[in-house]
């Protein structure tokens, strides 16, 4: 096969040339800068503002612990993971372009399947609940101008569902960029929001301490009492850990992020800094959200800063606040939606190789476009904005999916693929400590999981459809 008359072929695979890569495609050009925003775009989610909720409940001492253990945990399994981007070598082998690709060379066709199960379910998941999430954002702008014209005790009751609608037109036409290269413009400005409503929500806690002081808090989170039971504390702790660890996920998108890399300096150690430098920045962010939250509300903190009010002036702020998480949210629901595109896209065009609907492109008005990619994408985003109106609540869902995928995709095939391609000796040091590990995050992973299933069994028996935000 040869592409071009600059593109030659050797018996090992393809000769990378000026425009194109060691395995055919055009070349890539992706820093470690860009894989920086793209990680920090998927790991600082708005979910950065309940941070102080779940240090109500895990108390000063396991929230910070909780905190800083799974910065560590999740940032040793991803830089294992950045050695499998290639197999068998981690700097010359072949290119696995998917999360998916990476299991099946070290792991197997069983595992590639069970993973995939795990990965496209979890970002289906997220990709719903982003919609809700959106629109609950969209949705308190309004609220919050109406609380400053009608004072804070008024009704302000809104509906999502027009703001999900809007959610998903904007999606519909940023779902038209091809693929995850094309991508980084976008995270660069999603991680810029991501840091300004982080800044936004430290600084509104900081005005509040300097205003009113420390809020009651305690070393081990609200205590036990007349109003919370044991076993209603042991629920909530349970949904914080899940929380936390869910927060640092995004080893399932890693492997995509890394295949934008140029391949000089070698991809895995790119990624390595990247890596390093995302979990490092949103662990900063994490910390001071969670302590400095927790030091202004106390025991009574709100699960978002912005959407829950726990804030109702400077109103203008709290708009920005949330605009800006409207804005992070559009480029993070295409960070992970573009694995699920390309997966699509790409066992469509294995079927129907022949079908020009699926494989030819055409060009409007300077843009690239295709009429599956146009039609599969489109109908994708309408699906999952239908199931976030009917089901409010998803949220909920997305906690419980995110607690049993935490396990797998984060901890448990990193860990195997890394021994796997890495020839560690069974019962050695290195594999006694790494199984030590996954059992321990198993652990953690299933509590999550018992947690969030009480939160989501709760809210069902409250479920009301089309439910409107108070």
């Amino acid at each position: 096969m040869q592409v071009g008359s600059s593109f030659a072929v050797a018996e090992s695979g393809y000769l990378p040339s000026e425009k194109f890569d060691d395995d055919g495609r055009i070349k890539r050009t992706g820093t470690w800068k860009s894989a920086t925003a793209h990680i920090i775009t998927a790991v600082i989610g708005s979910g950065v503002l309940s941070l102080a909720w779940c240090f109500a409940q895990l108390g000063w001492i396991a929230g910070s612990i909780t905190l800083a253990l799974f910065s560590v945990i999740t940032m040793y399994n991803s830089i294992l993971l950045t050695d499998c981007y290639r197999s068998p070598d981690p700097v010359t082998g072949t290119r696995n372009y998917s999360y998916m690709d990476a299991v099946k060379s070290n792991l197997g066709p069983l595992q590639h399947k069970l993973c995939g199960i795990a990965q496209y379910g979890v970002l289906v998941g997220i990709t719903i609940g982003y919609t809700t999430t959106t629109a609950i954002s969209m949705a308190a702008i309004k609220r919050s101008n109406c609380f400053h014209k009608q004072g804070h005790e008024a009704g302000c009751h809104v509906s999502n569902n027009m703001f999900m609608v809007i959610f998903a037109v904007i999606q519909i036409i940023l779902s038209q960029i091809p693929n995850f290269h094309k991508l980084s413009p976008i995270s660069v400005v999603a991680a810029i929001m991501s840091f300004s409503y982080s800044l936004i929500g430290i600084g509104l806690s900081i005005a509040k301490i300097a205003e009113h002081g420390i809020a009651k808090t305690s070393l081990t989170g609200i205590p036990v009492g007349p109003n919370l039971s044991g076993m209603e504390k042991m629920w909530r702790t349970f949904s914080a850990l899940g929380d936390v660890a869910f927060a640092y996920s995004f080893c399932f998108v890693l492997i995509e992020i890394q295949d934008t890399l140029k391949s000089s300096p070698p991809e895995n150690k790119q990624m390595k800094v990247a890596t390093a430098a995302g979990i490092m920045a949103s662990t900063v962010f994490y910390m001071l959200c969670g302590v400095l939250g927790y030091a202004a509300f106390g025991n009574d903190a709100p699960g978002n800063f912005l959407t829950g009010f726990g804030f109702y002036d400077p109103y203008w702020l709290v708009d920005i606040g949330n605009i800006c998480i409207v804005i992070h949210l559009l480029g993070a629901y295409q960070v992970l939606a573009q694995p699920l595109f390309g997966f699509m896209e790409t066992s469509s065009k294995k079927k129907w190789p022949q079908n020009k609907l699926v494989t030819r492109d055409f060009s409007l008005c300077g843009f690239e476009l295709n009429t599956f990619r146009f039609a599969s994408r489109a109908s994708y985003v309408i699906v999952t904005t239908i199931i976030a109106m009917l089901f409010p609540f998803f949220n909920d869902f997305v906690g419980l999916l995110g607690a049993g995928t935490f396990w797998p995709l984060s901890v448990y095939f990193p860990i195997e693929m890394y021994i796997s391609q890495a020839k560690i000796r069974k019962y050695s040091f290195t594999w006694i400590w790494m199984q030590i590990l996954s059992l321990a995050c198993l652990i953690v992973s299933l509590v999550a999981a018992v947690g969030s299933t009480r939160g989501l069994i709760t809210s069902v028996e409250s479920f009301k459809p089309f439910q409107s935000v108070s």
